[in-house]
C-alpha cells in the first residue's frame, strides 16, 4: 500500500506546504488517487474515481500557483464529494440505481463555491439510497467498511464514504449532508470531524434532497480548523435557495483559536444519556473535565425539548416520499429494500399528521431558545453506542430498525430544533473503535461551536490517532 504521513496531514498544513512550494498539487492528488487505489476495494469509500479529471485540475491549480496566483488556503486541495451533491459532466446516483444515468448538467452551488476556492475532485463518495439511513448500509453499490475494525462495523450514514475517506487517509475532506445525523453520526462513528450547520448558511442547490425543511449541508474533515475553513468558503447567501436568504456571512475564524475561558457549557439532564455504553459515559464525562481545566463554566440544565422531538420525525419521512411518491409506487424492486420498505409507512399519511408535526416543531423551536438562553453550547454524545457490526445491524428488518432509532436518537434533536453541530473524536473503546462528542450550538451560532471544538481538540488530541490498515493491504 502506497503509504504516507501526507495522507493524513491536515488541510491546513498541506495548505501551508503548497504555498511555499515545499509540495505540488500535483504529487499530492497522485498519492492520494493510488492510496485510494490501493484502499479503496476492502473499504469501499469511492462509487467513481476521476483520476484524469483530478490530475487535470491539480494542474491548473499548480500553474496558477507558481504563476503568484495563490486564490487561498483550499487551493490545491483534493476532496472528496457525496454522490448527492452535483458536478458537472459526472452522475449523482444518490446512491440508487434508479439514477443510474442521471448526468450532471452543472454544478451544485456548493461544488462551483470549492471549484472557485481552487479545490480539487478526486470523485463521488458512497452514500446510502437516496441518504435515507443513519447507520451508513448500502445494499445496492455497497456498505463502506469502517476502517478502524477489521470486521466489518457500520460507518454512520449517509454521508458513509465520505466518513470512510477522510478517516483512512484517501482524502483530507469531502462533502457531507446532514438531515437527522448524516454527517455527525458517520463522523462520530469513524472518528473525523463533522459540521452540522443551521438550515440557510450554506446553499443546498444542486444538493439531491431528501427533506427541504431540515436538509443542510457540512464537511467532514480532519480537524476542526479545516472544517471552519470548508464552511467559510460554503457560506453565503444564494438565490437559488431560498432559506439562505437574508442570511449573512460571519467570520467563523476570527474567534475560532480564542479558547473557551468563561464559556457556558450545558450537560442536558434528558435523552442525551440515557442507556449510554459504558465506554461512551466514560469518555463524555471526562469531556466535562477537560472543558473545566480550559476555564469553561459546565453545568447541567434542564432541556426537555429535546426528549418532545420524537412526534415530529415524520417529517423528513413525509417530506422524502413526496420527492419519491413515482419511485416508491413503480419502481421499489429497484430501490434497496431497507430504504424502500423503511418510506412506505409514511408514503399515504394523512396531511393532517404533517402539518401537525410542523407546526409542533415551530412550539418546540421557540421553547427550546428560552431553554437554552444561559448557555452558549451543549456537550453530548454524537450517538449512544459505538459503531456495531454490520452483520447485527443487518441481521434482520427488526434489527435494523431498532438500531436506527438507538444511532439517530440524539442526532435528530438538532435538525428539529434548528440547531448547528460540531462532531469529533473525544476518545476510543477498548476494541479500538471512536467515540464521538458532539458540541450543540443555537441556530446560527457556529462559530461559536467551532471555537468550542477547535480548544477541545487542542487539549485532547484524540484525532491524531490513525486506523491501522495493515488488514486491508
Amino acid at each position: 500500500m502506497n503509504d504516507h504521513p501526507l495522507h493524513y496531514e491536515t488541510i491546513t498544513a498541506l495548505s501551508r506546504r503548497i504555498r511555499s512550494g515545499e509540495l505540488s498539487p500535483v504529487a499530492l492528488t497522485a498519492s492520494l488517487l493510488a492510496r485510494i487505489e490501493a484502499l479503496n476495494g476492502p473499504l469501499n469509500a469511492f462509487n467513481l474515481v476521476t483520476e484524469k479529471r483530478a490530475l487535470a485540475e491539480a494542474r491548473a491549480a499548480e500553474t496558477l500557483i507558481q504563476s503568484g496566483r495563490w486564490m487561498g488556503p483550499l487551493h490545491g486541495i483534493p476532496y472528496g464529494v457525496k454522490d448527492i451533491f452535483d458536478v458537472a459532466g459526472l452522475p449523482t446516483s444518490a446512491g440508487s440505481r434508479t439514477l443510474g444515468e442521471n448526468i450532471a448538467g452543472t454544478d451544485s452551488t456548493v461544488t462551483h463555491k470549492l471549484a472557485q476556492a481552487g479545490m480539487i475532485v478526486l470523485g463521488k463518495t458512497i452514500t446510502v439510497e437516496f441518504a435515507k439511513g443513519i447507520l451508513g448500509i448500502n445494499h445496492i453499490q455497497g456498505t463502506p467498511h469502517n476502517p478502524w475494525h477489521r470486521e466489518a462495523h457500520v460507518p454512520g450514514g449517509s454521508s458513509a464514504g465520505s466518513a470512510v475517506a477522510v478517516a483512512s487517509g484517501m482524502a483530507p475532506m469531502a462533502l457531507g449532508s446532514d438531515t437527522g445525523g448524516s454527517v455527525r453520526a458517520p463522523a462520530g462513528l469513524c472518528g473525523t470531524v463533522g459540521l452540522k450547520t443551521t438550515v440557510g448558511r450554506i446553499s443546498r442547490h444542486g444538493v439531491f434532497p431528501m427533506s427541504w425543511t431540515l436538509d443542510s449541508v457540512g464537511p467532514l474533515t480532519r480537524s476542526v480548523e479545516d472544517a471552519a475553513l470548508v464552511y467559510q468558503a460554503l457560506q453565503g447567501e444564494d438565490p437559488q435557495d431560498e432559506t439562505t436568504a437574508g442570511v449573512g456571512l460571519h467570520d467563523a475564524l476570527g474567534s475560532l483559536k480564542s479558547g473557551v475561558r468563561g464559556m457556558r457549557i450545558g450537560i442536558p439532564e434528558e435523552l442525551f444519556f440515557d442507556e449510554l455504553h459504558p465506554e461512551v459515559d466514560a469518555a463524555l464525562n471526562a469531556c466535562g473535565d477537560v472543558f473545566r481545566k480550559l476555564g469553561a463554566q459546565v453545568d447541567g440544565i434542564s432541556f426537555p425539548e429535546a426528549a418532545q422531538v420524537g412526534a415530529m420525525g415524520l417529517i423528513s419521512n413525509v417530506e422524502a416520499c413526496v420527492i419519491h411518491e413515482e419511485r416508491l409506487r413503480s419502481r421499489l424492486e429497484e430501490m434497496d429494500p431497507v430504504v424502500g420498505m423503511r418510506m412506505l409507512p409514511d408514503l399515504d399519511r394523512p396531511a393532517i399528521e404533517y402539518v401537525k408535526a410542523l407546526r409542533g416543531m415551530k412550539a418546540l423551536r421557540a421553547s427550546a431558545r428560552g431553554s437554552l438562553r444561559d448557555v452558549d453550547v451543549l456537550l453530548v454524545p454524537v450517538t449512544p453506542d459505538p459503531a456495531c457490526t454490520v452483520a447485527e445491524a443487518d441481521a434482520s428488518p427488526e434489527a435494523y430498525e431498532r438500531l436506527t432509532q438507538r444511532f439517530v436518537r440524539n442526532c435528530r434533536v438538532g435538525n428539529l430544533l434548528d440547531l448547528c453541530g460540531l462532531a469529533l473524536p473525544c476518545g476510543f473503546t477498548k476494541d479500538g473503535l471512536p467515540i464521538g462528542l458532539m458540541i450543540y450550538g443555537k441556530p446560527f451560532a457556529e462559530a461559536t461551536v467551532l471555537r468550542a471544538g477547535y480548544a477541545y481538540e487542542q487539549a485532547a488530541g484524540w484525532n491524531s490517532r490513525r486506523p491501522d490498515l495493515s488488514w486491508a493491504v
